[in-house]
């Protein structure tokens, strides 16, 4: 992506090195990240059972290193790789405020945007959404309005995951993310908090809520394929920077990350949607540009 010399957003907040005493891991009220990764480690240490990530979170304890638990103010030192990651990632920040700045008020919502923060963070952190570290993936915070991101994930996306190497895998992460803000701005994450309340009161079970969840992330999908839409019109992609974003979304897939992981795939548990999937409405969302098609909940 063409990105050096343009502007950076203002809205990143740099928490790298900063202490964070929490282990516990609670990342409860909808907004739940891009990948599943640590629902699979639980639900293998657990002995099965499946279920949402956000729900398993809320009751699980992840024994992170001493290194991540006692990591203290003042140690951490960046890399080049990651002076220039984050370099980026502002100016991919910046892109995507724009994007939702001209869409939303034109929308048939009628919605002002308002931005979201961006903390990056190294080993753990604490958010108005609970505790969290880096196991978990970048997620996003709605009871802050935050996305959280360590930047050792792009390794682990291209290195560990097999996505194609290339900066344009990250605008889609922070995109989905960001996605979720948007969610949050016009009710559908409040939607779907209400339902999740339905399977703790025994009305709704696990299993339905899932399909649910599937079409949440989806909708974060589709909503990062806009903001590649935007990208692309203004000039920023460059040749790869697509197929890039579409590698990413199918290594984070659920059926994906259940093989990897378990060995098998188990459709009732799948909280994101498979690789296909992800990657179909990431395409629907950059085809049509606009929130004219981004219903995934439809027929449920």
């Amino acid at each position: 992506m063409k990105w050096e010399g343009r502007r950076k957003s203002t809205n990143v907040n740099d928490q790298r090195g900063q202490f964070s005493s929490g282990r516990r891991v609670a990342l409860g009220g909808g907004g739940i990240g891009i990948v599943g990764i640590v629902i699979y480690l639980l639900v293998s240490m657990l002995g099965g059972g499946g279920g949402n990530l956000g729900d398993i979170l809320s009751d699980a304890v992840i024994n992170q290193p001493a290194q991540q638990q006692s990591q203290q103010q003042g140690t951490y030192t960046e890399t080049a790789q990651e002076k220039e990651l984050m370099a980026f990632l502002s100016v991919a920040l910046a892109d995507i405020e724009d994007t939702w700045g001209k869409i939303l008020p034109a929308s048939q919502y009628k919605t002002a945007y308002k931005e979201p923060q961006m903390t990056i963070y190294t080993g753990a952190i604490n958010t108005a959404c609970g505790a969290a570290d880096s196991g978990v993936g970048p997620f996003y915070c709605p009871g802050d309005h935050t996305i959280y991101l360590d930047l050792s994930f792009y390794n682990t996306l291209t290195q560990k995951y097999g996505a194609k190497e290339g900066d344009f895998a990250m605008v889609y992460v922070v995109a989905h993310e960001a996605g979720h803000h948007v969610q949050t701005l016009l009710g559908v994450t409040q939607q779907l908090n209400a339902l999740r309340q339905r399977v703790a009161q025994g009305t709704m079970s696990q299993t339905e809520f899932n399909r649910y969840s599937v079409a949440f992330e989806l909708q974060a999908d589709y909503l990062a394929g806009v903001v590649a839409r935007y990208m692309q019109d203004r000039g920023y992609l460059e040749r790869g920077d697509l197929s890039e974003a579409m590698s990413a979304a199918a290594v984070v897939g659920d059926d994906a990350i259940q093989k990897r992981y378990q060995g098998y795939v188990d459709p009732d548990t799948f909280n994101h949607g498979t690789s296909a999937q992800r990657q179909e409405w990431f395409k629907r969302g950059f085809e049509a540009g606009d929130l004219s098609q981004w219903d995934t909940f439809q027929g449920l």
